[in-house]
């Protein structure tokens, strides 16, 4: 059991940088990988040894977001005197394109964007991100290539054409 819980608490880091990709918050991705620690102790024992905890966790993970936007308000943060200023960075561009890069990012249908974060920030092979999210590996290359054409098309300010054509 205490090898379980070591592997278990290893791949914390990997999913708070997922989930803070993937919500934008520090504080709603801290508490989502806080319930996906609690959900994937809790089911410890049925995680089958020799599989992928990592890819595991990242399907309980996909779950409890799915289950919270579902049920999402609008996102807010108390801030008061003792909010501290965020730190500017001495290179401007540098932030500035992080910042249009998430914007981007928050623009794409969450189904493309689930897969192009774990595609790129946690180099997840297709088989993995299949089996995480529960879908064949040709929808995962279906959505990782529109995903990856429509967030090129924001970045560089074109219009998002919609190959598809109504039929009467």
């Amino acid at each position: 059991m205490e090898d379980k819980s070591a592997h278990l608490v290893a791949c914390i880091p990997r999913l708070r940088r997922y989930a803070r990709a993937l919500l934008g918050n520090r504080a709603a991705a801290d508490d989502l990988v806080q319930d996906t620690m609690e959900r994937g102790w809790s089911k410890l024992s049925s995680w089958r040894p020799g599989s992928d905890m990592r890819a595991w966790l990242f399907g309980i993970m996909h779950n409890l977001y799915i289950d919270q936007s579902r049920k999402a308000l609008l996102p807010t943060e108390a801030l008061d005197e003792q909010t501290p200023e965020p730190a500017v960075n001495a290179t401007q561009m540098v932030g500035l394109e992080i910042r249009d890069m998430e914007s981007a990012l928050r623009m794409l249908p969450a189904e493309q964007r689930e897969i192009l974060l774990l595609v790129a920030l946690e180099e997840m092979s297709y088989e993995d991100i299949g089996a995480t999210l529960g879908i064949p590996i040709g929808t995962v290359m279906s959505r990782l290539s529109r995903g990856r054409e429509r967030l090129r098309a924001i970045m560089e300010g074109r219009p998002l054409v919609t190959p598809l054509k109504v039929v009467k």
